[in-house]
């Protein structure tokens, strides 16, 4: 229980400081200099290329490890036990979880014109980009090359999470954990955009620093 407090409330907090971000109906100066981005409408191999490497590329599965070697040492949930095999399980489970997700978003997304993927603002200053991650957390670009409520992602993070429970290890087969992943979910697409934020730009300076005299 206390776990599904302290989750919930990083998820309200995160959001509330989502909803607290200025409108972006203001001019198009101001949202500019905040939102510095030449956007460009998803197209369908867009979209196509989204849902695979948000399922099987590096970052998902080097995620998918650690999750699941972290289940593994605790052992939980339980019924899978502390070794290879409970951890090939979680794995798995993980691995369902995600497709079945990120294939409802794109679904859904492409039905209600909602664009799934981050865009970084590399060249604003650092409280902008933070401010990014969060904001393309729980918002999406629109039709519209506006930024809404991301209600696709909604509706696949927590419809994922309760339809799973058909399927998971009965101890974590109810309705509180449907939504303690739900929250989780949302705090992982979090670190998700952190990570494309800024570890690109971390690479590029590691390349290029200059050699010790």
């Amino acid at each position: 229980m206390r776990r599904l407090i302290l989750t919930l409330a990083l998820f309200l907090s995160l959001a509330c400081l989502a909803a607290a971000q200025p409108s972006l109906t203001e001019d198009s100066t101001h949202r500019a200099s905040r939102y510095p981005i030449d956007y460009h409408p998803i197209t369908s191999e867009e979209r196509l290329e989204w849902f695979v490497r948000s399922t099987i590329g590096g970052t998902s599965l080097v995620g998918g490890i650690f999750s699941s070697a972290l289940g593994t040492a605790v052992d939980t949930p339980s019924e899978y036990g502390p070794h290879w095999e409970g951890f090939g399980k979680r794995y798995g489970m993980r691995l369902t979880g995600i497709s079945t997700g990120n294939a409802m978003e794109a679904a859904l997304g492409a039905a209600w014109k909602e664009d799934p993927r981050y865009f970084s603002v590399n060249r604003a200053p650092f409280g902008s980009r933070v401010r990014n991650v969060v904001d393309l957390t729980f918002r999406a670009y629109g039709a519209d090359g506006e930024r809404h409520l991301a209600y696709a992602r909604y509706a696949a993070t927590f419809g994922n999470n309760a339809l799973s429970n058909t399927w998971r290890a009965p101890s974590e087969a109810d309705w509180q954990h449907a939504v303690l992943r739900t929250a989780e979910g949302f705090g992982v697409r979090a670190l998700s955009n952190t990570f494309r934020e800024f570890f690109p730009q971390a690479v590029r300076k590691l390349r290029h620093k200059p050699e010790p005299q």
